[in-house]
């Protein structure tokens, strides 16, 4: 009788993994009139189908090992239950239950157009036709047979394959009993039947412990307390505001005891209470989506859908994030859609082909970095992008996006030569479709969640960076300004005796200050790669290199354009940061180090507090330069101005070691206050300057009717405020 329910072919296909539509095959089924129940239970000597009160005896398909048919008197509820080996038990079959993704999912799926695809794809904890287990959805659309395996199934593809949605390339199953926890990858038979290496969730959002990498089924929740901070932060990312970003590598911030990792929750608590105290009005997040490789720093992610678990759970990264708004602190995120690794466990060739990159490797291989790139031409993919960028600025409220090395995106020839590379359709350099993918990006992240800020980091001259979409640019809010950091750290690494040769190179910036809304930044790749810490860049004898950098950070917070800071550079740090251990938080116990730490946080609150020093940030009436080829003295002088009613400021910077009394023009009669002066003792300096402010007197200099003579100590920076 068995053999007339299912065929030799069929059955011989189930019991080798090798079918393309199990569901067609397994649970129950209308045959000749009847409701027949086929289970593949490896292991099983017997099983049984329990409706009700009913136990229905399951025959054993012959030659087929763990191969059961049964005929239901009608279509109903049931459970399994099985005997082999010794044991028994029961379970839910999950070929009884029905797809989980709706229509309209499965629409939007196919035209790639799925803008919260995370709610579709990844593993769900859900209650499903009255019983709870997990949804499991994964995109593999050249794939033979895809199964999701696990500890629960003894990793085993047989047990578990899925079910293909239509056209969309989804696979989707409902496996009853599994919770939140459950370790679980996808096994998948690529084309021609080759079994492919595991498989991590494109879409999952937890993982477990490095070196380990299965996906693992966790929940997003905790309840949010951030209505004020959320409704308000707008306001705080508006070119008008001042924005102070401290960069943080969340695994060597700080270490706990025996060199461990701090949890989000620690850092809840450690990380935004200094950060707060410190007067930044940003944390910007090195990469934090799940990545395999420590040395990294993130760089090379594989989970582009789940906080790393190195800290904790995504409900805690969630917790750590709703800390800091509630003390008004903003958290951006550096984000990654540039490349992605080769492991075997990730996007590569996912389904057997080149899935989520190019075929061609001189358009999906980074030679720099020995990882892939995405097809951006590729609707699912720029769905799967996209979708990804909602989805952390959505589900964890982050305040924006930092888009790492965006000019890799820009231009298919970057860093090839002549032959590695395909011109665009017009036979061009410029990708289009990456340029699309950012544009579009941007255009939904702006739209979709509203008051966020995104940030690129570009380092060429391509026009439009943080211009509108609908203006002809990329629609990014600001553009880290990698220029100015290049020519002004150049500048500084020299012999004070030297500088004047290279006067205009600290200068050069404000030719092109107002071409974008930058942000200067210094960043952790500045303090790499044996680049040295910021303090080892400085010329000079121990009180010269504390000088120089404090001079320098003065020049930073009093020029145009919004700051970014790396971590440990905020108290100079002397060791070049390590990404295996902590900061050197012990030298705050050395007067030179506190006293740039004050001065870093010092300058912060100026910044925030005075409308002069940031509202024009991005705009030139807010600049007029007072002295710029002072080349012999290096000295160099300019005013900052807010609106009409703002007190004006005046920057005046001596790069030599040579105390100086200066004749400096100002823009207004009457008095100026030193409101800070990187020279100060409570900084590690000289304590020489303007105590008591200066007035001016009616002798017309730097083409202004008033001037002052004002003391510039050596190698310091001094900031004077209309009184």
């Amino acid at each position: 009788m068995t053999e007339t329910l299912i065929d030799a072919d069929t059955s011989l296909a189930i019991i080798d993994g090798r079918h393309g539509d199990p569901f067609a095959v397994l649970g129950p089924q209308k045959r000749a009139g009847k409701t027949v129940v086929t289970a593949f239970v490896p292991g099983a000597d017997r099983l049984w189908v329990l409706t009700g009160k009913s136990v229905l005896d399951c025959d054993p398909v012959a030659d087929r090992p763990g191969l059961f048919t049964c005929i239901m008197p009608r279509k109903a509820a049931y459970r399994l239950r099985a005997e082999g080996h010794g044991a028994t038990w029961e379970f839910d079959d999950p070929f009884r239950f029905g797809p989980v993704l709706g229509e309209m999912d499965e629409y939007l799926l196919g035209e790639g157009t799925h803008m919260r695809l995370w709610k579709a794809l990844g593993a769900h904890p859900i209650t499903h036709e009255g019983v709870d287990g997990v949804s499991f959805a994964v995109w593999a659309p050249n794939a033979e047979r895809v199964s999701v395996v696990g500890d629960f199934n003894i990793w085993d593809g047989r047990r578990h394959p899925m079910r293909r949605r239509g056209s969309t390339g989804v696979w989707e199953t409902f496996v009853p009993g599994l919770t939140e926890g459950t370790v679980y990858k996808y096994e998948i038979r690529g084309p021609h039947g080759a079994l492919l290496p595991l498989k991590a969730d494109p879409v999952g959002f937890g993982s477990e412990h490095p070196p380990a990498n299965a996906s693992v089924v966790r929940r997003i929740g905790g309840d949010w307390h951030d209505d004020a901070w959320m409704k308000a932060r707008g306001a705080h990312h508006n070119v008008d505001a001042p924005i102070s970003v401290y960069e943080v590598h969340l695994g060597s911030w700080r270490r706990a005891p025996g060199n461990r990792m701090l949890s989000y929750l620690e850092l809840a608590d450690q990380l935004v209470d200094y950060v707060v105290e410190m007067g930044f009005t940003h944390i910007e997040l090195m990469p934090v989506s799940e990545y395999p490789f420590d040395g990294s720093w993130g760089y090379q992610p594989v989970g582009l859908f789940a906080p790393t678990i190195r800290h904790g759970t995504p409900s805690e990264f969630r917790a750590m994030v709703d800390a800091a708004h509630r003390k008004g602190l903003g958290i951006l995120l550096d984000w990654v859609p540039g490349h992605f690794p080769t492991d075997a466990h990730g996007l590569g060739r996912f389904d057997g082909t080149a899935l989520y990159e190019h075929q061609d490797p001189r358009e999906g291989f980074h030679q720099d970095w020995n990882t892939l790139i995405f097809n951006y031409g590729r609707s699912e993919v720029r769905n799967y992008l996209i979708s990804n960028a909602l989805y952390w600025l959505e589900e964890y409220h982050l305040d924006g996006l930092r888009v790492d090395a965006v000019a890799s995106m820009l231009y298919r020839d970057y860093s090839r030569k002549d032959g590695q590379w395909i011109p665009n359709r017009d036979g061009g350099r410029e990708n289009y479709e990456a340029i699309s993918v950012l544009q579009q990006m941007n255009i939904q992240a702006y739209g979709q969640a509203p008051g966020i800020m995104t940030v690129a980091e570009e380092s060429t001259a391509f026009a439009g960076v943080s211009r509108p979409v609908n203006h002809g640019g990329l629609g990014f809010g600001f553009k880290w300004n990698m220029g100015w950091m290049n020519d002004t750290l150049s500048y500084m690494h020299r012999d004070p005796i030297y500088r004047q040769y290279h006067h205009h190179k600290m200068t050069f910036g404000l030719h092109y200050a107002w071409s974008e809304n930058y942000v200067l930044p210094i960043s952790h790749d500045e303090v790499v790669h044996g680049k040295g810490s910021m303090l080892s860049k400085m010329p000079g004898g121990d009180w010269e290199k504390f000088a120089n950098l404090r001079a320098y950070y003065g020049f930073m917070w009093g020029h145009p354009g919004k700051k970014l800071l790396f971590m440990g550079c905020e108290f100079a740090q002397g060791a070049e940061w390590n990404h295996n251990q902590s900061l050197d938080w012990h030298q705050l116990d050395i007067p030179e180090h506190k006293g740039v730490q004050t001065l870093v946080r010092d300058l912060n609150h100026l910044y925030r507090g005075t409308p002069a020093l940031h509202l024009h940030d991005t705009r030139p009436e807010g600049f007029q330069w007072l002295e710029s080829n002072d080349a012999e003295a290096s000295v160099y002088a300019w005013v900052r101005r807010g609106d009409a009613k703002d007190p004006m400021v005046v920057v005046a910077v001596n790069m030599t070691p040579v105390e100086r009394r200066y004749r400096l023009g100002l823009p207004a009669a009457g008095p100026w206050i030193e409101v800070l002066n990187t020279d100060s003792a409570v900084y590690g300096g000289g304590n020489r300057g303007n105590l008591g402010g200066v007035k001016t007197e009616g002798k017309s200099w730097h083409g202004q009717a008033q001037s002052a003579l004002v003391t510039l100590p050596p190698l310091s920076c001094v900031f004077l405020k209309q009184g």
